[in-house]
């Protein structure tokens, strides 16, 4: 595929998607709550949306490889759509909690599919920044979404929002349709359509750029990947086959960036990584407005803004930290830089209550999110084989989202016995365990370019 090409596309695709997301964040407890549901089923519908999430990754990568990059996106809008729906549609708390569960995989889902592409189209040279365009469009997202929603809050049944992210769902079907794949490109070509330059210098790099190990791995396009192993002996051949990859010897030689950790080794320190990472930003976005209510004595509005600036940085941020990421080489090191800043957010509005100071820190968070997205997947993308990469992303995701389930259960248990306080001062440690493991993977890469 021609990530340069389709990336306004996924950039539409995700800007959408997010903005629908963080449109409902805000509302889905006043929504579900007006029904008369006790204090725990809304927990346990809340609860479904991070369980959808962690069984979601590897379907999805599954799906992906199987029906190409376009058609995984479309079928991901779709169920978002149908669920987004089906909540303004709906009263029964079963159907909230289905629903929630088959918005948790498609949220995940959909993070796998358009990483994967990342991954699989592009390079060395280029992955950070285009990883750098799609946190940018997602940062948008969080800005606009919470925006919209609150205002239609005031005028409108909270359905309404509800029926407005299924619109913005539809309209990222659209522009997945739009996706062009290699085949349609080459048809196009055939038929006398001749394809822009940047296809052609697209395509020189893609030649030139190295294998990262001893077998050729050739870049994974949306409609040519091998189907998936339709039968249970198919599917063992392919599990030993996975088992097989993950224990390379660890100093097998790999050009480009090269790694004395084996692949299983780097599966199990990426999932730590990002179920860390993933566990400190559950705890934030379940208890930050807790906090601030109840320790800063902030009202809701000066909360909503807080977000909002983090999202703003996300968004102005995003692409340069990504085309930094590509200069520098050393993707792990702007990893742990993004995690330290996203402490430094947290140790502010510890510290004070100042909306200045606080929104100060928000500013910097929102760098240090970009800084470890842009980087981590990146990273990923460098090191991890073609044709186990989505696998290996979708497997990621998922082990993470569990941190997001149980990380707000710990902190609840805290703020029982201790306090709010407490609960952020365990969240600094989960940054800090982040940056730890981070440190040693980094020391056990060699990061020359060859």
């Amino acid at each position: 595929m021609d990530i340069r090409r389709n990336l306004p596309l996924l950039m539409t695709i995700c800007f959408l998607s997010q903005m629908g997301g963080f449109m409902i964040l805000p509302l889905f407890p006043l929504f579900i709550e007006e029904f008369g549901l006790s204090g725990w089923m809304m927990g346990v519908i809340f609860a479904l949306f991070y369980v959808g999430k962690v069984i979601g990754g590897v379907p999805a990568a599954a799906i992906y490889k199987k029906l190409g990059g376009k058609k995984a996106l479309i079928l991901m809008l779709i169920l978002l759509a149908v669920c987004m729906g089906g909540f303004a549609l709906s009263s029964a708390a079963v159907l909230f909690g289905l629903l929630r569960l088959l918005q948790g995989l498609a949220s995940t889902g959909l993070t796998v599919v358009v990483r994967s592409i990342i991954g699989d189209g592009g390079n060395v040279d280029n992955r950070g920044l285009y990883n750098g365009y799609i946190s940018s469009s997602e940062g948008g997202g969080m800005v606009l979404g919470p925006v919209i929603s609150g205002w239609l809050a005031l005028h409108w049944p909270l359905s309404v929002p509800f029926l407005l992210v299924t619109v913005c769902c539809l309209m990222a079907v659209v522009a997945a349709m739009g996706m062009k794949t290699t085949a349609q490109a080459r048809a196009n070509h055939e038929s006398g359509n001749t394809l822009s330059d940047h296809l052609l210098e697209d395509h020189s790099a893609v030649v030139k750029q190295k294998p990262l190990d001893n077998s050729a791995h050739s870049v994974l396009h949306m409609d040519d990947t091998p189907p998936l192993p339709s039968t249970t002996s198919d599917a063992l051949h392919t599990q030993a086959a996975d088992t097989a990859l993950f224990n390379q010897a660890p100093n097998s030689t790999m050009s480009g960036p090269t790694t004395r950790l084996t692949q299983r080794q780097q599966l199990i320190g990426y999932g730590t990584v990002h179920f860390l990472e993933m566990s400190a930003y559950a705890v934030f976005l379940t208890y930050f407005a807790l906090y601030a209510a109840h320790i800063m004595h902030w009202d809701p509005f000066a909360t909503s803004l807080a977000f909002t600036v983090s999202g703003i940085s996300t968004l102005a941020a995003a692409p340069f930290v990504g085309y930094l990421s590509d200069r520098m080489g050393d993707r792990l090191l702007l990893c742990m830089l993004g995690m330290f800043l996203i402490g430094i957010e947290v140790v502010v509005f510890l510290s004070t209550s100042s909306h200045l100071w606080v929104y100060a820190g928000m500013l910097i968070g929102g760098v240090g999110g970009a800084c470890y997205m842009d980087s981590f997947f990146a990273h990923i993308g460098d090191h991890i084989p073609d044709e186990s990469r989505s696998s290996v992303i979708g497997k990621i995701v998922s082990a993470a989202e569990i941190g997001s389930i149980v990380s707000p259960l710990v902190a609840a248990l805290l703020m029982e016995v201790g306090s709010l306080y407490s609960v952020f001062v365990f969240n600094l440690l989960l940054i800090a365990a982040a940056i730890v493991v981070q440190a040693v993977m980094r020391s056990r890469y060699k990061t020359r370019r060859v």
